[in-house]
């Protein structure tokens, strides 16, 4: 995709998806937004699922989920070439009583399929969309090797966490999902104004998230979000040599 069809694009999606916000009538004070999987040291995390309170569309300006939708991704991990390819499917999946958008999530090491993964989002009336869980499998000369990571909100104690809230700002820190001891991945909003150059496009006001679990403290990884699109760039800055860039999008 050339630049300037990847721009085009931009426009498009961020008109559909209605990024500004609204400030309330007669020009009152904007309350700030929830944070509603913020993490708090020494409390247990229970969020309050009910299945009403989510819609069927994800139209997060930050991380849209548009069945049909294809990104393409490219970039070296520990030296070896990596291409990702994660297509939004138009299935769901039902969890806690929420309808939950499959996204297919595939990843190849030097021209090898090494990864096949299938993560449900689903995205509340608020606008945050939530992460219920993965079926992710490690692969070896065609055969699965691992199902390491994978969880189900609801099941073992497993709880859903949010991948992108509502109203991102710079200090949110919350839980993307949480299953003790295997799965705890963590994020911290850190930039809203980034400028993000990849094959793809070029990007503007990019949100910039550090990504981190307590299962592996020596991971530190930066993620990229472009308004109408999402992920745009994924780079681990502390803990080894990984990037990838996204190279084309598909609608």
């Amino acid at each position: 995709m050339s630049r300037r069809a990847a721009g085009a694009l931009v426009v498009v999606l961020m008109t559909a998806a209605g990024c500004s916000a609204e400030a309330p009538r007669g020009g009152g004070p904007v309350a700030p937004p929830e944070n509603p999987a913020a993490f708090v040291e020494g409390e247990p995390y229970r969020p309050r699922i009910d299945p009403a309170d989510f819609v069927d569309a994800i139209d997060n300006p930050y991380f849209p989920l548009t069945p049909g939708t294809t990104y393409f991704y490219k970039g070296v991990s520990d030296g070896e070439r990596e291409t990702d390819t994660v297509h939004v499917t138009e299935r769901t999946k039902e969890i806690l009583g929420v309808a939950c958008i499959v996204v297919r999530d595939a990843v190849k090491v030097k021209g090898a399929l090494a990864e096949l993964t299938f993560d449900w989002y689903a995205q509340d009336v608020d606008g945050n969309v939530w992460y219920f869980g993965e079926d992710s499998r490690e692969i070896e000369d065609g055969k699965v090797v691992s199902t390491e990571g994978s969880w189900e909100a609801g099941v073992d104690g497993a709880q859903p966490g949010v991948i992108m809230p509502a109203q991102p700002q710079v200090g949110f820190t919350y839980r993307q999902e949480f299953y003790a001891g295997k799965a705890e991945d963590m994020a911290k909003a850190v930039a809203l104004d980034e400028t993000v150059d990849v094959p793809a496009s070029s990007f503007d006001e990019v949100l910039v998230t550090e990504d981190w679990t307590p299962l592996e403290q020596k991971l530190l990884e930066r993620k990229y979000y472009a308004r109408g699109i999402g992920v745009v760039l994924e780079r681990l800055v502390k803990g080894g040599e990984e990037v990838l860039r996204l190279v084309e999008m598909r609608p």
